[in-house]
């Protein structure tokens, strides 16, 4: 499924295409440059899953957990991990196998512990204020 943006205001639309999408896929995996809205995204589909908290980057605390309308949600931001290591020191395994919905922003660095099945989310900077967006169940 490939959806466009041209705007902020069609994030909430979108979020709810990709939870749809995704149906009982909990698992999702946003790729993208830095700055190319990753993390905005991920709080439209917060919103969209129920949360009324604050999401905000995980960039140093590497994962924040909300409450959504049925569940926990797990938001990840791999960016500064050194190696593998670190997401196993942490219990990623918890996590991503808890049932939760889990938004992981820089899976590439953590290639050999993603799991078997999952959402993959490719967001693409077509302009100043567009981005294409890629979503596809693996």
């Amino acid at each position: 499924m490939i959806l466009n943006a041209t705007s902020l205001i069609q994030l909430p639309g979108i979020a709810s295409k990709i939870i749809s999408f995704a149906a009982s896929s909990r698992i999702f995996l946003l790729y993208g440059d830095m700055g190319a809205g990753k993390t905005t995204l991920i709080k439209s589909l917060c919103d969209c899953l129920g949360t009324t908290e604050p999401v905000t980057s995980p960039t140093f605390s590497i994962v924040n957990e909300y409450s959504g309308t049925n569940n926990k949600i797990y938001h990840f931001d791999f960016y500064r991990i050194k190696n593998q290591t670190e997401a196993l020191d942490m219990g990623y395994e918890e996590y991503f196998y808890s049932g939760a919905h889990c938004f992981i922003e820089w899976p590439e660095k953590i290639p050999d512990l993603l799991p078997q099945h999952y959402i993959s989310i490719r967001i693409e900077v077509t302009g100043s204020n567009s981005r294409r967006i890629i979503i596809g169940k693996i």
